[in-house]
């Protein structure tokens, strides 16, 4: 059994006891979350559930295992022949979420 969700604008294909890392979501470490925006559910039985645009009474719960922020990516900007240059950093927040169980 496997659901496609989405959450911070992407889609993720998750199963039961996967671990993923999202965009951040709020909650502490060991809090329980629910993903309500299910796009799609394939059962064990080999049906598909495919939702317009999500499926009705379907949802994915999990538990928040950690908050961070992924590694650094260097930014770097120039105009030639106007004597500008500018470096700067990112790292982008994530929350990785343990996938329990899965309704549909």
């Amino acid at each position: 059994m496997y659901a496609i969700i989405k959450t911070g604008g992407k889609q993720y294909k998750v199963f039961p006891g996967e671990v993923i890392k999202v965009e951040r979501l709020s909650g502490e470490k060991g809090d329980a979350i629910s993903f309500s925006e299910v796009l799609l559910v394939k059962k064990d039985d080999d049906t598909i559930e495919i939702g317009r645009p999500v499926v009705e009474g379907a949802v994915v719960s999990g538990k928040i295992l950690k908050q961070g922020k992924g590694k650094k990516i260097l930014v770097f900007k120039k105009k030639r022949r106007k004597d500008f240059s500018k470096l700067y950093g990112h790292r982008q927040p994530f929350t990785e979420v343990m996938i329990e169980e899965i309704k549909a």
